[in-house]
């Protein structure tokens, strides 16, 4: 059935795991799997509908600038000013 295992093998694996885990873990381990692969789900679609999106409007962004990189690079450039500055009025 599944790869070499019968329906009396995955009844026994079945009742091993109840008896490890109990229901009511089980349930919350059942929930748990339901709700990430639900935002799994979600995320895709949201990121497939963006890129419809985009490439409609004809406006793709950089794909290789990340988001939030342009801001810790223009960051290190105001640091890069100021030190420099810091410096002259040393001086």
């Amino acid at each position: 059935m599944f790869g070499g295992f019968g329906v009396t093998e995955l009844l026994i694996v079945l009742a091993i795991v109840l008896l490890v885990f109990g229901p009511k873990r089980l349930k919350s381990i059942g929930s748990d799997l339901g709700n990430a692969i639900k935002g799994f789900r979600k995320a895709v679609t949201d990121e497939e509908a963006e890129a419809a999106a985009a490439a409609k409007a004809g406006t793709q962004g950089d794909p290789s600038v990340i988001e939030g990189e342009v801001a810790s690079q223009a960051s290190q450039s105001k640091q890069g000013q100021q030190q420099g500055a810091d410096q002259q009025t040393r001086v």
